[in-house]
């Protein structure tokens, strides 16, 4: 069965003169740099410097931001404003595929009502998105290109269909909001390209150190095993590594910004493993441990303690900046789904945590963070606390 976007797309020709795809009689496709020089042409937003100094007026304005706290595609009541009154509105009957992965796509999508599951083949978690989100961003500002995963209206679902003729048309008439929306989606993507990298190369690392001893010594395979520092189940950082981490952390730490430490715990877990049995549990762990890495910042470091008990050691320069990494993480893993192997399963994670002193230690640092996690456990869990 086809899908949505497949059916309502313009003739397609896989043959190489069309490039990566282009389709008979759409507009020729914009990369990121065509968006930025066409922001430019406008007048109105001179520089991108311009526009990072320019959130707070968009607030004054009545443009708005998204919320401190809701999930990481959210839009803002303005933005949602302007792309609904440029987007093609569709109706989806539950069980319909927006797109598939590997099909080739213009557009972006935003959900009116409904929900939409996205699927990532285990390449990424899955995602259960909602009203106001947004998804399929990459294929409309890099141009025609295959669908990294796909989409499926898990109940009847209006969305708006942005391509790039609407969304150059919301741009000319209200470059300022479309610009931030951009730097903020292109914001995401660099985080987590910078996240993923950072974990291979603690991987490569590792396995390089372990390499190395087994040339020197074949007897010396127990000591490289205990020398490696990434949890094997979730790809993040261990117990060991962070002490290791610890260790150094003066010479690591950016002069500029604060450390602060969150506790992340999966409620519930044990009834998850009890109810599903330890594979979903071990998918469960690689799930919220995709969250963790996807809020932390490029100087962060994500780890796996032991357990289900994961924590993230941020550098940041004031409490609300750990805040929302703390209320991302939460809302990111209440939208985690396991259709394959769990359909019903929801999970939820408690957080606390808070800045760390700089005259103090890990030891005290953990146990400050650990009130903070308690206080949310003892208040039913799913849910953030991060102290000043």
């Amino acid at each position: 069965m086809h899908s949505f976007e497949a059916e309502r797309a313009d003739t397609y020709f896989p043959s190489p003169a069309f490039g990566r795809g282009e389709r008979a009689g759409s507009i020729e496709a914009f990369d990121v740099a065509g968006w930025s020089d066409m922001i430019a042409a406008e007048g109105r937003v001179a520089m991108p410097g311009a526009l990072a100094q320019s959130a707070e007026n968009l607030e004054e304005q009545g443009h708005g931001l998204p919320v401190a706290g809701h999930p990481p595609r959210m839009l803002s009541a303005r933005e949602r404003e302007l792309f609904a009154s440029a987007g093609r509105r569709e109706q989806l009957e539950a069980g319909r595929a927006v797109f598939r992965r590997g099909e080739f796509g213009r557009s972006m999508f935003v959900i009116e009502s409904g929900h939409v599951l996205l699927e990532f083949a285990g390449e990424a978690p899955d995602k259960l998105i909602g009203p106001g989100e947004y998804f399929g961003e990459l294929a409309l500002f890099a141009g025609s290109q295959a669908r990294p995963g796909s989409a499926l209206a898990t109940e009847p679902c209006v969305v708006y269909v942005i391509n790039p003729e609407s969304f150059r048309d919301v741009l000319q008439r209200e470059p300022l909001p479309m610009a931030q929306f951009m730097l903020r989606s292109f914001a995401d993507v660099v985080a987590n390209e910078q996240q993923s990298i950072a974990s291979y190369e603690r991987r490569h690392e590792d396995l390089s150190r372990m390499l190395e001893a087994l040339r020197q010594n074949p007897d010396q395979m127990q000591l490289a095993r205990q020398q490696i520092c990434t949890d094997d189940l979730t790809g993040l950082c261990n117990r060991q590594g962070l002490y290791r981490f610890l260790g150094n952390a003066k010479e690591l730490r950016d002069r500029n910004r604060r450390f602060g430490l969150l506790l992340i715990d999966i409620d519930h877990f044990k009834q998850i493993n009890d109810q599903h049995g330890h594979l979903v549990g071990d998918e469960v762990l690689c799930a919220v441990g995709s969250e963790i890495q996807e809020a932390a910042g490029p100087t962060d470091l994500p780890c796996r303690l032991g357990g289900d008990e994961f924590a993230l050691l941020s550098q940041v320069r004031e409490q609300h900046e750990l805040a929302e990494r703390a209320w991302r993480i939460t809302a990111g893993v209440r939208q985690l789904r396991f259709p394959r192997t769990a359909p019903a399963l929801v999970v939820a994670v408690s957080v606390g945590g808070g800045l760390c002193p700089e005259n103090n230690d890990w030891s005290v640092w953990y146990s400050e963070a650990d009130c903070a996690l308690y206080h949310v456990k003892g208040t039913g869990g799913d849910g953030a606390h991060v102290m000043s």
